[in-house]
Order: C-alpha cells, then structure tokens, then sequence
C-alpha cells in the first residue's frame, strides 16, 4: 500500500506530466514544517492552505478573467487554476466574491476530484449557473468537515453573521447564511472570519463558539469605513475576545473601492495583546 507522502508524491507527479512541470505553481511544491501550515493570499478572503503532508485547501477563490480597470486593482486574476493541484474548496457564502462560478467552474475542469464545501445557497447557485458541483458537501454553522485521507485539514464551521441579524443594533437578518471557518492542521488552529457581521464582537452567541476551538491565528475581514464588516477598532476587540496569537488582515487588495492600508489597521491592533502579520499579494507564507 502506498504511503500518504508517496500517494501525495505520485499527484503531484501527474499533475507535472499534465500542465508542464515549469508551469506548477510554486505552492503546489512547497515544503511545509512539521507544526506549520502554509499560507498564500490571492487577495480578497481568497486563501490557499497546504499541510506538512502536502494537502492543499482553498477558501473562497475568486479570480474573474474580466476585471475593468474602475472595479479591479490588478489587471490579471492572480492564478491560472491549471498549475495548483487543489483537494478541497471551501466556500464561506454565496457571494460572487466568495462563491464564484466561473473560477470554480476552472477548477473543477482542472481538478475534478476537488470536493466543493459550501452553504445550500452557495450550492444552488453552481447548479443555477450550470457548474458541476459534485463531489459538494452541505454544511452549516457548528457542523464540521473532515477530508477523506489523507485528513490533515479538519474545518469546524461557525456563525459570521447570525441568521436574524443584530436586531438590538438595527442590523438586519443577512440575504445568505454567512458562515466562518476554523481549520486545524497539526497543532495550529487557523479562524477565516469571512464576511461578519459588523457587531460581532459585541455577540457572545458568535464570538464563544469562536473562542472554544482556540484559534491561534486569524484571518480577520473589516473594513475603517463600511459598515458591513467590523470597523478597525470592533476587529481589534475580536482579536482580544477571541483570544488570538497572531492577526491577519483580509479582504482587501481587490477591489478599487473597497481597499485599506493594511498598516493603518495594524495601527489599531497594538493594544490586542497578538502579533500582527501583514500577507503579502499573492504571495505565500508559512505560519506561524
């Protein structure tokens, strides 16, 4: 029987033989630490996560060929979904900058074995739009997902935004199920906050099951000025009640008008008692 570092070997020989070994991307090869994970930011909430053992998960990938230079900050999407081997897609809401159908529609082609994670929503809309989801596997708020092996990821999923909105603070009940996500691997503990809720840190029903599972290392969505997301000062108070080592900002560096100076949000996170780290565009890092 083949090992799990051969069997990893072995796909990753294929998938050379199949797109040309010069055109992989360099994270399908790179060599990750025992008690590490890496990491490569696409922009936006759009993550690559790679195991020790050579897994790689995606979270929101989003990479539209089509991107006016009024609405988009680069020019190019940042990967050709060709050159990085993926075996798990996770999708926090259907959105088109978190479920979007045309990039999952590559991958898929690419990679038809990848299994598609996602909301009911999210799941609808690739069968609207004529994706094919299969192998796609339902989820909800406190439910979990364990890859089949080898099972070096495992995601826990949580509230971003609760179902009735923040009725107290006149936010109202959001159009889709909102879901956060923490993945283990090993010993570390990664939180992609996705898309939350502006109050999130002043509701304990979503911050506690986000506290429980102990993650190290955030991923953390906000914004200074729109009122969708937590503010500078809410994700700093995130950070503290949740209890994180290490923060991370996100969802930024893709579209024109809704892009931040990371290092003013750094700014704002001094008094947290975590590290920041600012990801460099789509590039990748081995944390923590």
């Amino acid at each position: 029987m083949l090992t799990r570092g051969w069997r990893f070997f072995g796909l990753t020989l294929l998938a050379a033989l199949l797109h040309g070994e010069e055109t992989m991307h360099p994270f399908s090869k790179l060599n990750v630490p025992e008690g590490k994970v890496g990491v490569h930011w696409f922009g936006q909430n759009s993550y690559a996560f790679r195991s020790p053992g050579g897994q790689t998960v995606m979270v929101d990938p989003y990479f539209p060929h089509q991107r006016p230079a009024e609405k988009f900050i680069h020019a190019q999407p940042p990967l050709d979904e060709r050159t990085l081997p993926i075996d798990v897609v996770y999708l926090t809401h259907d959105h088109s900058d978190h479920t979007h159908p045309e990039t999952l529609g590559r991958i898929r082609a690419a990679w038809p074995r990848c299994v598609f994670v996602g909301t009911r929503e999210s799941a609808a809309r690739l069968d609207k739009t004529g994706v094919a989801k299969e192998p796609f596997v339902t989820v909800a708020a406190g439910e979990m997902h364990e890859p089949e092996a080898p099972r070096d990821f495992v995601v826990h999923f949580v509230h971003a935004k609760p179902p009735a909105g923040d009725p107290e603070r006149n936010i109202k009940p959001p159009d889709v199920a909102h879901l956060g996500l923490v993945l283990v691997c090993g010993p570390v503990r990664l939180y992609v906050t996705g898309d939350c809720i502006h109050s999130f840190a002043e509701l304990d029903a979503l911050v506690e099951p986000v506290r429980k599972l102990e993650p190290q290392i955030g991923f953390m969505t906000c914004h200074p000025t729109e009122g969708e997301f937590p503010f500078f000062d809410g994700c700093a108070k995130m950070v503290r009640r949740i209890g994180l080592k290490i923060a991370v900002p996100s969802h930024y560096r893709c579209f024109v008008k809704r892009d931040y100076d990371p290092r003013e949000w750094a700014m704002a996170m001094q008094d947290t008692g975590a590290a920041t780290r600012i990801l460099e565009y789509n590039a990748h890092a081995v944390l923590p």
